[in-house]
C-alpha cells in the first residue's frame, strides 16, 4: 500500500473551510444576542465567501470552480453510480460534492446579505426580510447535515478519512481503480452460429 501523498487542498482553502464552520456557528449561537458580535460575524463570513469566490476564479487547480462545478447530468450520473457502488473517486470535489459547495455558497452569502439588509433604511424591522434571512440561516444546517453525511459515505466508500485531508491538504494519488471503480461486465457469451462458425474446419 502506497504511502505516498498528494497536495490538494492549499492553504486558503483550508483557512477559509474551518473559518466557516467556526463562523456559522458563533452566528448561531449568537442570533439572540450580542447582536454586535452576531453583525460582525456576518460581516466576516460576507467578506470570506467573497475571497472564496476570487479564489475559485485564480487560485490553483482543485480550489476552482472549474475544477468542480458540473452541471445537473454528471451531478446524476455521479448519484447513479454512487448508488450502483461504482462511482469514481475523485482528488477534488466529485460532482456532487460540488454541487453541494455551490449550494452552501449560496445560501451562505444570501443569508449574510440579507442580514446585512436588516440594517439598512429600505429593510429596518422588515419582518417579511427577517424571515428570509432566518429560512436561509436553517437552510444552511440543512445544508451542511447533507454534506458531512456526504463526506462521511465517500470516506467510508474510499477509505479515505476526508476531514483529516481538509486538515492536511493532502490525499492519496488516484489509481486505474479510482477513476473508473466497479466490476468490469461479463462478456455476453457469443450466440451458437457464431460458435458453430469457429469449430467448422475450413
Amino acid at each position: 500500500m502506497t504511502t505516498d501523498r498528494v497536495r490538494v487542498w492549499d492553504g486558503f482553502v483550508r483557512l477559509f473551510h474551518w473559518s466557516l464552520v467556526a463562523l456559522i456557528a458563533g452566528a448561531w449561537l449568537t442570533a439572540e444576542g450580542p447582536k454586535i458580535v452576531h453583525e460582525r460575524m456576518g460581516y466576516v463570513i460576507a467578506a470570506l465567501i467573497a475571497a472564496r469566490v476570487i479564489w475559485g476564479l485564480i487560485g490553483p487547480r482543485h480550489a476552482r470552480f472549474t475544477d468542480f462545478v458540473r452541471g445537473p447530468r454528471p451531478v446524476l450520473a455521479h448519484l447513479r453510480d454512487l448508488r450502483a457502488g461504482r462511482e469514481r473517486r475523485y482528488l477534488g470535489h466529485n460532482p456532487a460534492g460540488g454541487a453541494m459547495i455551490v449550494a452552501l455558497l449560496l445560501t451562505v452569502a444570501g443569508t449574510a446579505l440579507t442580514g446585512w439588509l436588516q440594517t439598512t433604511d429600505a429593510f429596518w424591522g422588515s419582518s417579511t426580510m427577517e424571515e428570509v434571512h432566518e429560512v436561509l440561516a436553517t437552510l444552511i444546517l440543512v445544508l451542511a447535515s447533507l454534506h458531512v453525511a456526504g463526506v462521511l459515505v465517500e470516506s467510508l466508500r474510499h477509505h479515505e478519512n476526508l476531514v483529516l485531508s481538509m486538515l492536511t491538504g493532502t490525499k492519496r494519488p488516484l489509481s486505474d481503480r479510482d477513476r473508473g471503480r466497479g466490476v468490469a461486465p461479463r462478456p455476453r457469451p457469443p450466440c451458437p452460429a457464431s460458435r458453430a462458425a469457429r469449430s467448422t474446419p475450413i
